[in-house]
C-alpha cells in the first residue's frame, strides 16, 4: 500500500532549513492559535509576492540583490493575482493560456508539470516571512510528468484500502489538498504530448489553513501549518473511467 501512495507524489520531501542573515532570529517553537496562524500565513504570503519574479519559463525566481539584470523584471504582486474566501491566492500568467483549451473538472485525471514548495510562516525582524522551505514536488527536475495525484484528487477505493489497512477512518481531505482543487478550476488545461518542453501558466499560493493546517494527514506532522506554492503547467486532463474511482 505504501508503494502506491508514495506514486501519487514525488520522493523528493525533505525538509530544509531557509537561508537567512546572521542576525534574523526565527523561533518556529512558538505555537500560534489559529486565528494567529491565518494572520502570519496571510502576510507572508504578500512578502513572497514582493521578493519573487516569474523567469522566462515562468519558473519563480527571487530577487537577487547583488546583480542588477532582474532590477526590471515585475514582481508578482504587481500581476492581476486574485483572494478567494479560503485565503488562497492565484496568478494566472498572461500569455501562457492554452488555446484551445479544456475545462479542468473536479474528478478529472490530471497531468502536470510543476515545482511546489512548502513553507513555514514565521515573523523575523517583526515581518511575517515563508521560512524553512521544503520541496513537496519538482517534476521539473525530474522531467517527467506527475500523473494523477492524490493531493488532487484520491480514489475513494485508495481511501478505503488505507483505512482497512491501518484500522482508520480518514476520508479524502487526508489526502487532498483542498486549496489546490479550489483554486485550479480558474485554470484551463492544455492538449500537449508529454515530450512537450513546459512553459508554466501560473501559480497558486495555498495557505495552511486550506492544506493539512493541524490535522492528520498523509504525509505526516511535519506538513502541518504549512502553506503551499504550486507554480504549474496542465499538460492535459480526462474525464476519469468509472473504473478509477
Amino acid at each position: 500500500m505504501k508503494k502506491i501512495l508514495l506514486g501519487f507524489a514525488l520522493s523528493v520531501v525533505v525538509l530544509q532549513g531557509c537561508k537567512k542573515d546572521d542576525d534574523e532570529v526565527v523561533d518556529e517553537t512558538v505555537v500560534l492559535t489559529v486565528e494567529e496562524q491565518k494572520t502570519y500565513d496571510d502576510a507572508a504570503a504578500i512578502d513572497f509576492m514582493t521578493k519573487n519574479y516569474l523567469n522566462s519559463k515562468g519558473v519563480i525566481t527571487a530577487f537577487d540583490s547583488t546583480i542588477t539584470t532582474d532590477d526590471n523584471e515585475k514582481k508578482l504582486i504587481e500581476y492581476e493575482y486574485k483572494t478567494l474566501p479560503s485565503g488562497v491566492i492565484y496568478i494566472i500568467r498572461p500569455n501562457a493560456q492554452p488555446t484551445p483549451e479544456k475545462e479542468i473538472g473536479s474528478t478529472d485525471v490530471i497531468n502536470i508539470m510543476q515545482i511546489v514548495k512548502s513553507y513555514v510562516s514565521t515573523k523575523v525582524d517583526g515581518k511575517m516571512v515563508f521560512s524553512s522551505e521544503s520541496i513537496f514536488s519538482n517534476s521539473v527536475a525530474t522531467g517527467n510528468l506527475l500523473k494523477d495525484p492524490a493531493y488532487f484528487y484520491v480514489k475513494p477505493s485508495v481511501v478505503k484500502s488505507y483505512n482497512d489497512t491501518n484500522g482508520t477512518t480518514y476520508d479524502k481531505t487526508f489526502f487532498e489538498i483542498e486549496g489546490l482543487q479550489e483554486a485550479l478550476k480558474y485554470f484551463k488545461s492544455f492538449d500537449l504530448p508529454e515530450s512537450a518542453d513546459y512553459n508554466m501558466q501560473g501559480i497558486i499560493i495555498v495557505p495552511s489553513r486550506a492544506a493539512f493546517a493541524r490535522d492528520n494527514n498523509i504525509y505526516g506532522a511535519s506538513y502541518n501549518n504549512r502553506s503551499f506554492v504550486f507554480n504549474f503547467q496542465v499538460y492535459n486532463t480526462r474525464a476519469r473511467l468509472s473504473t478509477e474511482y
